[in-house]
């Protein structure tokens, strides 16, 4: 009976990874990226807590795939925020894993080949020295915690994290999330109800113990003091959209009566646009007639967009691939993205600094 094999019995192969602290000696984060950084969780958290009057905005590509893209949207964006930074802060989506609701290539960390060797010390390289890049040239950053054990190799260089639809009800994101650096923004549920994101609300900012890993690559005991950043990312659902007016104040009546703060974010994409790209611009001029109306509770928005619109399946010869266009969701192209940010910047100006008083007395303050 000794010699019987009861564990393992569908692993084929286990491959040693690098630690977080090897991988963070071999791709070093300049003092520059760590001062991005820092300075746009600053301004994010600051955001959620009524001292800065701006709205957030989460825009750039449904997922990463090509490096060289990547820097050429932020650039622009970069320059694009310098026109808006008095109204807006633009924050750069840079999603690095794609939840599957079948199978399906699973994202630039998993696999950055796009060829099914899923390299994933590779993938871990590529998208820290990315960041790294991304924060270099001054942009605030933002993607999707996803894998429990990937924010230990890149948390340090993202300002605003996600929990999907998908993973909102998991005890472990939520616990998880509980101890990340970043504020974090919670989907609605995929049918549209709001009661997974109202729980996981409550649930992160408690302190939570849980297993991990730690920077050493060592499974380990997490002790998390709660994250008090959390908030609410209306997508939409099976129901239909949920960012209009009504639907809105429905959610801030559920968060009142759930003592949680009423900070809202809205996703202009997935099923608030029915999952077409070309209705984000829709989604934002309603959510900016929204605020121009007196709402006090929206205080981001969040944005699929990329250089080219559309999107592509992947080829088998990636030779074929479309330069800037995504390779998951259908995306915005840059001049419409362009438009959409400068008209809100301008529909919202006037409003934005009646919003919060205290707020824009703190900044000219500061």
């Amino acid at each position: 009976m000794s010699d019987m094999k009861l564990d393992d019995l569908n692993v084929l192969n286990e491959e040693p990874l690098i630690s977080p602290n090897d991988l963070k000696k071999q791709v070093i984060a300049s003092q520059k990226a760590l001062h991005t950084v820092a300075e746009g969780r600053k301004a994010i958290k600051a955001i959620l807590n009524r001292t800065d009057h701006r709205l957030m905005i989460v825009v750039g590509p449904c997922s990463i795939h090509d490096y060289k893209s990547a820097i050429e949207y932020a650039t622009r964006l970069k320059d694009l925020s310098a026109r808006v930074s008095d109204n807006l802060l633009l924050v750069m989506r840079v999603y690095f894993e794609k939840p599957r609701t079948t199978v399906g290539w699973k994202g630039f960390l998993n696999d950055p080949k796009m060829d099914d060797s899923f390299n994933i010390a590779d993938g871990l390289a590529l998208g820290r020295q990315l960041l790294i890049d991304l924060t270099e040239i001054g942009l605030p950053t933002a993607t999707e915690a996803l894998d429990p054990v990937s924010p230990q190799y890149l948390q340090d260089l993202i300002c605003w994290s996600a929990i999907g639809a998908r993973t909102a009800e998991s005890q472990t994101h939520r616990e998880m999330a509980s101890g990340l650096s970043s504020a974090v923004g919670f989907k609605n549920g995929t049918d549209g109800s709001l009661d997974v994101a109202i729980n996981a609300l409550k649930s992160v900012s408690a302190p939570h113990r849980f297993l991990g890993i730690n920077h050493s690559g060592e499974v380990a005991i997490i002790h998390t003091r709660g994250n008090r950043h959390a908030h609410i990312v209306l997508r939409g659902g099976a129901d239909g959209p949920n960012y209009e007016a009504g639907r809105v104040a429905t959610c801030e009546q559920q968060l009142s009566a759930a003592d949680v703060t009423a900070n809202i974010m809205i996703d202009c994409s997935h099923a608030n646009s029915a999952k077409d790209h070309n209705r984000q611009t829709t989604v934002m001029k309603n959510v900016s007639d929204q605020i121009v109306s007196g709402n006090h509770s929206i205080l981001g928005l969040m944005v699929e967009s990329h250089l080219n619109e559309g999107n592509q399946a992947i080829p088998k010869d990636l030779a074929e691939l479309q330069y800037g266009v995504s390779v998951t969701d259908a995306c915005v192209d840059w001049k419409t993205t362009e438009q959409m940010l400068l008209s809100l910047n301008d529909a919202v100006q006037t409003a934005l600094l009646k919003r919060f008083p205290a707020a824009l007395s703190t900044q000219q303050s500061a």
